[in-house]
């Protein structure tokens, strides 16, 4: 079954009482049981809820996974994955990588005795000297937040399975219908489904899809036991936002495109960040891993002014100053006081966050208005 048809079909069947197409809102805590113990298959909302498990089947089929799990925000799920570490464990982590990730694994699992190694991935070799015998995890960010870094995953992949380690690739930014990590060996897709997957900016969620049956149990248990599940509503609004993920994610790639060469060629613009220019770090390895190159973007104005950068953010009229990304609407922040304001100042310089980074999420309006919008803003 081709993508497209899966967006729209997979796990999903028509409801079986009225025949409702559309997957039905099952807005309940509890289910009655038969008998002590013996239910249909759900027993109390906070382990599974029908309206859930039809979108966790949904987005294993999209990521080409045996099995999908739901959480109540992308940081949900990312955390159910470190909480399968100890005291003494050690994680590789890109060094570019979304601010609340690096939050996470510093501020809160950091003093619990877990040590994180923040590690510049352009090439795979610079994991190695890293690697140890408590090295337990290979956190990857592709392509990276905010400027785009490329990681070649299947080079990664081979590494964790030389040494034993598993790899977590954040598919945010691509989306499934752009990138499918398990294909390229990795052993845990995750995504904040709050930016292209719900794609319409109206709802919180995060997801992991895997293969191996023992992690699923190991993370379905942290799920049901830690209770950062989605509700329903949100999991109807997720599944009815994948229904047009493959045409909206060719229309952010084709705005994202000309956008992307409408900046380099401006006379105020100095560095432009898309893995589809041919002279993008790693743009080879960006064009065999994944189908296009997406509608993220980040910039910087030439004399590098952090005033400048906030005149231009502030001034866009089509374009909203906002977090987040993703959705139809496009967006524009400036990472290093929004997105990634947590992430000291030294280490975001080191992978070029800078005072004046701008980052656009590149929506789905009509290219020509997008254009003279920025043209105004940058002036």
């Amino acid at each position: 079954m081709k993508f497209g048809t899966k967006a729209i079909h997979a796990g999903q069947e028509p409801d079986p009482s009225t025949g409702a197409i559309m997957t039905p809102i099952y807005q309940t805590s509890t289910y009655v049981q038969e008998s002590p113990g013996q239910t249909k298959g759900y027993s109390y909302a906070r382990g599974k809820n029908p309206t859930r498990s039809a979108l966790e089947k949904n987005l294993a089929a999209l990521e080409n996974a045996k099995h999908g799990l739901c959480f109540s925000s992308g940081m949900g799920a990312s955390d159910a994955v470190i909480k399968m570490l100890k005291p003494g464990d050690e994680v590789i982590a890109s060094r570019d990588l979304y601010g609340g990730s690096y939050r996470m694994f510093t501020k809160i699992y950091a003093p619990f005795g877990i040590k994180f190694h923040f590690v510049d991935m352009h090439s795979v070799n610079d994991l190695k000297p890293h690697i140890n015998s408590n090295t337990k995890l290979l956190w990857v960010e592709t392509p990276t937040n905010p400027t785009m870094q490329i990681t070649d995953i299947k080079a990664c992949s081979a590494i964790a399975k030389e040494h034993k380690l598993i790899m977590v690739v954040d598919n945010t930014f691509a989306s499934p219908y752009l990138q499918n990590p398990l294909d390229l060996g990795a052993d845990i897709v995750m995504h904040s489904v709050t930016k292209y997957l719900g794609g319409h900016s109206d709802v919180v969620m995060g997801a992991l899809c895997t293969n191996s049956d023992d992690l699923y149990e190991k993370l379905a248990f942290i799920l049901n036991s830690s209770g950062a599940n989605p509700g329903p509503m949100d999991s109807f609004l997720v599944l009815r936002g994948i229904k047009t993920l493959h045409v909206r994610m060719d229309r952010h790639c084709a705005n994202g495109k000309k956008i992307a060469h409408f900046l380099r060629e401006h006379p105020k613009v100095d560095k432009v960040y898309w893995p589809g220019f041919e002279d993008h770090p790693n743009h080879l390895i960006a064009k065999s891993q994944m189908k296009d190159f997406g509608g993220m973007i980040s910039f910087t104005l030439k004399g590098d002014s952090k005033e400048d950068a906030f005149r231009m953010a502030s001034s866009t009229k089509v374009f909203s100053l906002a977090e987040s990304l993703g959705g139809v609407e496009s967006l524009i922040g400036h990472p290093a006081t929004m997105t990634h304001a947590a992430i000291p100042a030294e280490e975001r310089a080191k992978t070029g966050v800078t005072d004046s980074l701008i980052r656009l999420s590149v929506g789905i309006e009509d290219i020509e208005d997008l254009i003279e919008d920025l043209k105004q803003a940058i002036g």
